[in-house]
């Protein structure tokens, strides 16, 4: 039978994550429900011991399958398991959990209220948010709905569903060719992701989700500043690409 909920995780050198006993808690919540479920750890070339670790599991737990890609960032690592997933609705959330898989039960009833995408939102009060982080994202946020999504609070939120029949992803245009990259790797995907969403006329629906930064780094090597810059330049892309009617239906 086909899976109602598929859960896409991408993994780029999670082993502290993993040795928390994350992929545990996710499988733990999912067994209890009422509805068939799978899960897909889309690996983006980790060169830690997160492969290991991940296999292991997956060999006593048939829900959740291994996929393993080269290191082109964290977009192109959902795009993989967004190829294979089979369910109806499709989440993306972070390894980390600092938004725990029990959330989307806050998400799923909006689907039945015809949305197409139901997205997590952080909120202001963040826990554990380091100060010079709130500033790049306070001027990351300002920058971003001066140009794009005006509505849209947040949209960097790891915990995100969506119907898998709202054909937003062929219309994408920055992250169309996978191209090996060097550490971590985000991007401005979502806000892409979201604005094509808009463009098509498919239903977005934000509310507010329990969030608990987690920073458990470990092996990724994260350059805040840097991954602001490319994403405010790839914002800049993505209002380009309309002006020349890229994302028109």
């Amino acid at each position: 039978m086909r899976p109602y909920l598929s859960v896409i995780i991408p993994c780029y050198n999670e082993e502290k994550n993993l040795k928390r006993g994350v992929l545990r808690e996710v499988d733990n919540y999912l067994k209890k429900q009422d509805y068939l479920s799978e899960v897909f750890i889309s690996d983006d070339g980790s060169t830690d011991s997160s492969l290991e670790i991940v296999e292991k599991f997956t060999k006593s737990n048939p829900r959740f399958r291994l996929l393993k890609n080269k290191h082109a960032g964290k977009p192109f690592a959902l795009k993989a398991g967004l190829i294979k997933a089979k369910g109806e609705i499709v989440l993306f959330t972070d390894m980390d959990q600092s938004a725990p898989i029990t959330e989307i039960e806050r998400l799923l009833p909006w689907f039945k209220k015809e949305f197409d995408l139901v997205i997590g939102s952080r909120g202001k009060e963040r826990k554990r948010f380091l100060w010079y982080r709130k500033i790049i994202s306070w001027g990351f946020r300002n920058f971003r709905r001066a140009i794009l999504l005006k509505e849209i609070t947040d949209t960097q939120c790891g915990f995100k569903a969506l119907n898998r029949k709202a054909a937003i992803f062929r219309k994408m245009q920055i992250f169309k060719q996978e191209k090996e990259t060097a550490g971590w790797r985000v991007g401005a995907w979502d806000v892409e992701m979201l604005f094509v969403a808009e463009k098509l006329g498919f239903k977005t629906k934000e509310l507010l989700v329990s969030w608990e930064d987690r920073d458990v780094i470990g092996g990724k090597k994260k350059d805040f500043v840097k991954e602001s810059k490319e994403m405010l330049l790839e914002i800049l892309r993505v209002k380009i690409n309309d002006w020349q009617g890229k994302y028109e239906k």
